[in-house]
């Protein structure tokens, strides 16, 4: 599950928040497997999407992470929940959408495919008393 300010997003939802508030990011992570999975490491990263094809990563001058981007985690134990927490700042207005990518350090452990499966982030950062 991923939480945007506190709303759970899903493929359908438009998450709105306001220019120059932090932004609480939550991702839930459920290990459905027998197996302990990790290590590994997940990263969000903040894109436009130009609706042409295009998308635009670079965007450190109207995004920024409050902390990290990138979560290490050693490991998600069977039946078990891992919870990561970390807060967007968005620094002008428009239509973002994020990207999260895990990146495994031991190729013999496979991490659930249900993890390659998250909902799109669609955020609107709008200006703010709008």
């Amino acid at each position: 599950d991923i939480l945007v300010d506190g709303k759970l997003c899903d493929c359908d939802i438009v998450v709105d928040c306001k220019v120059g508030d932090p932004i609480p990011l939550e991702v839930k992570l459920t290990n459905w497997s027998k197996h302990s999975v990790g290590p590994f490491a997940l990263t969000v990263t903040p894109y436009q999407d130009y609706q042409n094809g295009v998308h635009n990563y670079e965007l450190q001058d109207a995004i920024t992470f409050v902390g990290s981007n990138t979560f290490y985690i050693d490991s998600v134990k069977p039946t078990k929940d891992s919870v990561y927490f970390g807060a967007l700042l968005f620094l002008y207005t428009g239509d973002f959408y994020l990207n999260i990518k895990f990146h495994e350090d031991n190729c013999s452990r496979e991490l659930p495919l249900s993890w390659f499966c998250l909902p799109s982030v669609h955020i609107r950062a709008m200006e703010p008393g709008v």
